[in-house]
């Protein structure tokens, strides 16, 4: 799918290009979406670039991610995406920067580009750099959502883990605090590769030779700089529960050990008492003896008593 935004449009516009097909001049975003490889031709041939395939977007080097070529500036940055299962994925989105026109290849549905397109209207864009701004404000401004919401959600983990009665089941909270890992931690890669997009932008001749854009990525790099700085606290902060969570298992399990270690040894000596007078010899002499089976019970009783009371005093339980 091919979305256009003009200049002063009420919105964006979807498109099939036909053959010949050339974007109007007042054109500032063009939005590939999960593109066919018609409409790809069809930009390429308008615009006179060749655009990165989705194999080509999904590679890591920075040589196949961030270059420049034929006057154009080829940024590929990796942003989360919602899954069918409420979850989140990579997401590798291409921003190109071309005379003015910004051109965007997708393959997912960030957020973020929803929530720009509904607000570009009112932004007054006069340009392309203009738009790339606006977008990747709105990308680091859904991030900075993501972190905190996680935030919110490890605060809440981090009562129920020491604020739960005793007894409690951990899978949950053990469930919760993987899932929030994991998101923090495709935040931060996600973070991560912005800022390499930052500090590549800046070689971009539309940038470069613009003050108040070079003072806008500089708001940019800052603002993805902490919130770096906040998903690697934050990724620390988990871990410091995993380990806080485990521990406390461990007690408890230890606990459990324990108790039984305790009563396996209280109920030794009786045991072996009842082993004796169990035993089915012919000639034992408390056999015929009326007192035997008391004092066989007082017997055991005693043999209790004695490890009680010394593991009692060694301070076991």
């Amino acid at each position: 799918m091919l979305r256009l935004l003009r200049r002063g449009a009420a919105g964006l516009e979807t498109l099939s290009p036909a053959e010949g097909w050339r974007p109007p001049e007042d054109t500032l975003w063009l939005d590939l979406l999960c593109p066919t490889r018609e409409e790809e031709l069809a930009v390429e041939a308008a615009v006179g670039l060749g655009l990165p395939t989705r194999e080509e977007m999904a590679e890591i080097e920075p040589s196949s991610r961030l270059y420049q070529a034929n006057g154009a500036t080829f940024m590929t940055a990796t942003l989360l995406a919602r899954r069918a299962d409420d979850g989140r994925t990579d997401a590798p989105v291409t921003f190109v920067l071309a005379k003015g026109l910004l051109i965007t290849i997708r393959y997912d549905t960030p957020r973020a580009f929803d929530l720009f397109a509904e607000r570009a209207p009112a932004l007054h864009l006069a340009s392309g750099t203009e738009a790339l701004f606006h977008l990747l404000d709105t990308a680091i401004e859904r991030l900075a959502d993501l972190l905190e919401q996680t935030g919110k959600d490890v605060e809440g983990v981090s009562h129920a883990i020491f604020g739960r009665p005793k007894g409690a089941q951990f899978e949950a909270l053990l469930t919760q605090l993987a899932r929030a890992q994991s998101l923090t931690s495709m935040t931060r890669n996600s973070l991560v590769s912005l800022a390499r997009l930052f500090s590549f932008a800046s070689l971009a001749k539309e940038i470069a030779e613009d003050p108040e854009s070079r003072a806008h990525l500089r708001t940019l790099q800052r603002d993805g700089h902490s919130l770096t700085e906040h998903a690697g606290f934050q990724s620390s902060h988990i871990a410091f529960l995993l380990d806080a969570a485990l521990g406390l298992i461990n007690i408890e399990q230890n606990g459990i050990i324990k108790f039984f270690s305790v009563a396996a040894v209280i109920l030794m000596p009786p045991t072996l008492v009842a082993s004796i007078y169990g035993m089915n010899f012919h000639h034992m002499p408390e056999l015929a003896w009326r007192l035997g089976y008391p004092m066989a019970l007082g017997l055991m009783a005693l043999s209790a008593i004695g490890p009680i009371l010394w593991i009692k005093r060694r301070g076991w339980v």
